[in-house]
């Protein structure tokens, strides 16, 4: 079995992306990853050949400029990593820049590609999710995060990434059918520096909205306010050891206090039939076989 890792990023060191932790986090099963670099302001083409010379393949990409809506320029990105990987490969395990993978599960995550390698009707994997949010102390538990998605599919390339990367799709936009497993993605996104996490939302806004709505939505501040926040629980396991230098070079402060609630009751009502049944209850981007 042959698996290729891929993922795209830019202005990495800029927007304070863990793009060398998540690349990391997934290169043990990994034969090669390929990254879409595109053109950035900072040294993150450095940052990326720094990591693992005979593994890492870079694939250096300008962003299209005109795809101002929608977030569609992050699909295309992916897709141009996805498309490199040769036919060869059996697994494409795709991670984003501000993901990672904890160590403890790959080897559940070796076994489903095993298992599941020459199952015909099964397009992809489906990962649960743990999204942090302030500091690595916190997690979101409102319905608002999503509690699933694929990060890894066959290498077939009728699959394309779907809207902003989020997802997957395949053949004139169907769903794909896919296995869950039981293992998690470690999502980073909503940790970094305040400031570079306001920068962060003043500029890759721009990627899903025009400069009206931003203007009326993102504050303009030096710092992001990480209190508007509607639910959070306290993480208490531990994160990928690949993440354990960044965590302790964390340079500043996020306490929430837990009693603090403003989640809906719909979406409260969402989020324990999860908990408890499974159930998820709204859209899904794919189909579980």
């Amino acid at each position: 079995m042959k698996v290729a890792g891929f993922t795209f990023i830019k202005n990495a060191i800029i927007y304070d992306y863990p793009i060398v932790e998540a690349i990391n986090s997934i290169l043990p099963i990994c034969d090669e990853v390929y990254v879409a670099l595109g053109k950035s302001d900072d040294e993150t083409e450095a940052l990326i050949k720094a990591i693992n010379p005979e593994k890492i393949k870079i694939l250096k990409t300008l962003w299209d400029e005109n795809l101002k809506q929608g977030g569609q320029v992050l699909a295309v990105e992916t897709n141009k990593a996805f498309q490199a990987i040769p036919n060869y490969y059996d697994w494409c395990f795709y991670i984003q820049g501000d993901e990672a993978v904890h160590e403890k599960y790959l080897p559940i995550i070796n076994q489903a590609m095993l298992h599941f390698k020459s199952n015909k009707k099964v397009d992809g994997l489906l990962f649960k999710y743990l999204h942090f949010y302030g500091s690595y102390d916190y997690i979101g538990n409102s319905s608002g995060w999503y509690n699933n998605e694929i990060r890894i599919i066959k290498n077939n390339k009728s699959i394309y990434s779907y809207k902003d990367a989020q997802g997957f799709r395949k053949n004139n936009n169907k769903k794909l059918n896919v296995k869950p497993i039981e293992a998690y993605i470690y999502h980073y996104g909503w940790v970094k520096n305040p400031k570079a996490m306001q920068r962060k939302q003043e500029d890759l806004n721009k990627l899903w909205h025009d400069e009206e709505w931003i203007d009326k939505n993102i504050l303009k501040a030096e710092e992001f306010d990480y209190s508007q926040i509607d639910s959070l629980m306290k993480f208490t396991s531990s994160h990928p050891k690949v993440m354990l230098q960044r965590i302790a070079n964390k340079n500043w402060q996020f306490e929430f206090d837990l009693k603090h609630n403003k989640t809906k009751i719909k979406d409260q009502l969402k989020q324990l039939a999860f908990k408890l049944f499974g159930w998820e209850i709204g859209y899904k981007n794919y189909k579980k076989v």
